[in-house]
């Protein structure tokens, strides 16, 4: 058996139960349950549709999601999630180096790493270097006046960590970032690249070894192993081909506004939803959201 999710944008709320009963009927599925009226709703289905991609396709073309899942096991036990651009909407890196007066140089090579065009390790090397000198009190100016979270993100962690989950943090972006956005959002540990300071202002450099997408594999294998659960407990969302490791070895790998070639890879893509789609797909109505 399989689930049927569609979701729409929570700020447009544009989702029609007309539309809904008639892909239901074209796909024989159940009846149709509302997660959330106007943003979520969820039918069974018997065997995964023929023509889902071309049915996406054609959904995202009306600012909606659609998802299939196996019906058993998709409610998961654990989250690890990318921070930048997944739960804060910009780029710590960019950010830093837009302070440094070389934004838009960095923002280049991070988009082309992002895509999965550059190694990601030289890649963030070579940022970094671009950060020499930068006065470290300025990390905590980006945070305060920059740095925004996705919506959603905290009604995620509280409602999973309320049924037993656990929540992990895991980015190539820097501890200096990720320390206070996993305090912030309530994630119970957190992993990053470590940038390195000398006479408070900024080296240039991280600590070895770097944090990427190998690592973020690693993060999944121990943390599920520490636990004692399945990596098939997992549900991991991310953006960019950093990710892609541990989206394809989670139980449910969630590929959220994603570069085009990330998500292409991905079977679980977000485009419109925010955060909570990842608790809409797990089948939790809003009804059932704890208190962030």
């Amino acid at each position: 058996m399989f689930i049927a999710t569609v979701l729409a944008n929570p700020d447009q709320r544009n989702l029609e139960s007309g539309l809904l009963d008639s892909l239901r009927n074209a796909w024989g599925g159940g009846d149709v349950v509302w997660l959330d009226p106007g943003v979520a709703a969820e039918f069974a289905l018997p065997v995964i549709p023929a023509n889902r991609w071309q049915v996406w396709e054609d959904l995202q073309g009306m600012g909606l999601d659609l998802v299939v899942l196996a019906a058993e096991g998709r409610r998961k036990r654990m989250l690890l999630a990318d921070m930048d651009s997944t739960m804060i909407r910009q780029e710590c890196i960019d950010e830093l180096a837009d302070m440094a007066g070389v934004g838009a140089h960095v923002a280049a090579i991070t988009a082309r790493a992002m895509n999965g065009e550059l190694d990601f390790e030289a890649a963030l090397l070579e940022r970094v270097a671009l950060l020499k000198g930068l006065d470290a009190a300025v990390i905590a100016q980006v945070m305060a006046e920059r740095i925004t979270f996705m919506p959603g993100g905290a009604a995620l962690i509280a409602t999973m960590k309320a049924n037993g989950g656990h929540a992990a943090l895991v980015s190539g972006g820097f501890t200096a970032f990720t320390e206070q956005v996993a305090a912030a959002l309530g994630f119970d540990e957190h992993r990053a690249n470590t940038l390195l300071i000398e006479g408070n202002r900024l080296a240039g450099d991280v600590a070895r070894p770097i944090l990427g997408r190998q690592a973020k594999i690693e993060a999944l294998e121990q943390i599920t192993a520490r636990l004692g659960i399945a990596e098939a407990d997992v549900i991991a969302v991310g953006d960019g081909a950093n990710d892609l490791g541990m989206l394809a070895r989670a139980g449910t790998g969630v590929a959220l506004h994603a570069k085009p070639s990330v998500a292409a890879q991905c079977d679980v893509r977000i485009n419109h939803g925010d955060l909570t789609a990842l608790l809409f797909i797990q089948g939790y109505a809003r009804a059932d959201f704890a208190a962030a």
